[in-house]
């Protein structure tokens, strides 16, 4: 179905290859991973599947691709759309019409389909991935989540034959992401369709890949191969392979059900042992709120919030797509003003405050990080946020040396990798020294060594005594840095508690160590290897 011939694709003469002499056959009805560090380059790879690289981003493409025998050098991406779909990593890029039902017909009706099969084939779709409610909903209203489900929606009403996803899951929660991945399996097995994706959150996707194709790094060497073959040596991998490499378990699980037959004796070595967790001294209350009401228009979006945060915490802010995550963010900064009850920061309620005196109180670094950039330069960025901050002079640029010092001043914001974009926008946030960071869902779109590294940053800011809530869908990343999860269910608080007692009690949210050795309360592969070693020393 797809044929990659010697192909090599650099983005101007005489730059290094991006990828370089690819090589590989993939089967119809087969479900391939693309797996590789941020910049290895995933996304062009993709990209050359239909044909967007390069005849829509330009550059070099040496050798061939074929889909189904057409190749991309004689075919551009518009006359590979009745068999090519592609679902791109911003889902709001490829909206083109208002609501979700209209957005879910516009690929049919560009390619003629009649209007007795669109009708159907639309009611299949909602159905499929569960947006029958959002059918009306402009699609300006919704959740991240809501929208990435809607932007795979609209290409697989016109039922291509290949069909390409970057980072699909990387808006959603665990549910809606099962929800999804589900769906993709059945369209690989009961209708044929080859599913080529590209994912950082292995641990979601790996047990529907029948094979992985890992990229080393942007123009190196290309490794194809079963999940258990490309696992097992791979340094990129989700943490059920990294705890099977800590209790040397052969063969290399692949899936939690794999992990749990071979875990007997580890929980026997556990037994007895306690995980070593940060204990936070809750003392110094940093924010309030009491009764927390919002509405947009009839819609209650948070309902009756009321919650204590102290000082030095980090919060795991979790639940559902549309649970009311962002909305309880935005508010905490001052972006949107409560209904009903109150919010105090350091003796304020943030929406009757602005400027200085709100940002060194709270700060809010936002799903799409770029939202807050606007100079040309990273260092027009720095000299803007000390002026904005009312710091000295080289303050952000100082910060921004500790957290990536690889980042070049002349460098443009927009030509930065995602996590770079984080870590600037963070810069920026802690210029001003705000006592409570709101971070929203800021691992989306980075891959495993990024978000250690910015797992690093939160606990060291918690360290220093900023209280951090980080609304994320990513369970793994919410065992290793919360102290505190708080789950919201439209708009209600659920649950409020110890990250050990939430998330281990809950099937959704819990991480993989967790349903791995349950009922032991173990989150993270590091508290067993800490542990280990401890035994054996």
């Amino acid at each position: 179905m797809i044929e990659f011939d010697n192909v090599s694709i650099r983005y101007s003469p005489g730059a290094p290859c991006v990828v370089d002499n690819v090589n590989l056959t993939v089967a119809e009805g087969e479900f391939i991973l693309v797996v590789g560090g941020t910049g290895s380059g995933k996304s062009t790879l993709l990209g050359a599947i239909n044909g967007l690289v390069p005849h829509f981003t330009g550059g070099v493409l040496t050798g061939d691709v074929r889909i189904d025998g057409r190749s991309i050098s004689t075919n551009r991406p518009r006359d590979l759309a009745d068999l090519v779909g592609v679902v791109p990593q911003d889902p709001m890029a490829s909206f083109v019409t208002d609501t979700v039902e209209e957005e879910l017909a516009y690929t049919m009706e560009c390619l003629g389909i009649a209007p007795a099969v669109m009708r159907r084939r639309v009611e299949e779709t909602l159905d499929l991935l569960g947006l029958q409610e959002l059918r009306h909903r402009p699609l300006r209203t919704l959740s991240g989540g809501q929208r990435q489900r809607a932007a795979i929606g609209a290409v697989l009403t016109a039922h291509p034959r290949v069909l390409v996803l970057d980072e699909p899951t990387s808006a959603l929660d665990p549910g809606a992401a099962e929800e999804v991945l589900a769906a993709l399996h059945r369209l690989v097995h009961d209708l044929g369709v080859t599913v080529v994706l590209a994912e950082h959150r292995l641990e979601r996707v790996l047990q529907y890949a029948d094979r992985i194709i890992a990229l080393s790094s942007p123009g190196g060497p290309i490794t194809i191969g079963s999940p258990a073959d490309v696992m097992s040596t791979a340094p990129i991998a989700p943490p059920v392979v990294h705890l099977g490499r800590v209790a040397g378990w052969s063969p290399t699980p692949i899936t939690v059900r794999d992990a749990r037959r071979q875990a007997s004796t580890l929980r026997q070595l556990l037994v007895g042992h306690v995980p070593p967790v940060r204990v936070i001294e809750q003392s110094t209350v940093a924010a309030t709120t009491e009764h927390l009401e919002i509405h947009y228009g009839t819609t209650r979006a948070l309902r009756s919030v009321s919650t204590t945060l102290h000082r030095g915490e980090v919060i795991a802010l979790m639940g559902r797509n549309g649970a009311g995550k962002s909305t309880m963010l935005h508010s905490l900064v001052g972006m949107t003003k409560p209904t009903d009850g109150s919010i105090d920061i350091a003796g304020v309620q943030p929406s009757d405050v602005d400027g200085p005196e709100l940002i060194r109180r709270v700060g809010l670094v936002p799903q799409e990080p770029a939202d807050l950039l606007e100079a040309a330069t990273v260092a027009e960025e720095c000299a803007a946020s000390d002026k904005d901050a009312g710091c000295d002079p080289g303050t952000t640029r100082a910060l921004l040396a500790l957290l990536a010092p690889e980042i070049v001043d002349t460098t443009h914001p927009r030509d930065l990798s995602e996590g770079q974009r984080l870590l600037l926008v963070l810069s920026l946030v802690l210029a001003a020294r705000p006592g409570v960071i709101c971070l929203d869902e800021p691992t989306r779109g980075l891959d495993y060594s990024t978000k250690e590294r910015l797992a690093g940053v939160i606990s060291d800011l918690s360290s220093a005594g900023h209280t951090v809530i980080v609304a994320t869908h990513d369970v793994e990343l919410a065992a290793d840095v919360a102290s505190r999860v708080i789950i919201l269910a439209d708009g209600e608080i659920v649950a409020d508690g110890s990250t050990a007692d939430v998330i281990t009690s809950s099937p959704m949210f819990a991480p993989q160590v967790a349903k791995i050795l349950a009922p032991q309360p173990w989150l993270t592969v590091e508290q067993v290897r800490q542990t280990l070693a401890q035994d054996s020393a």
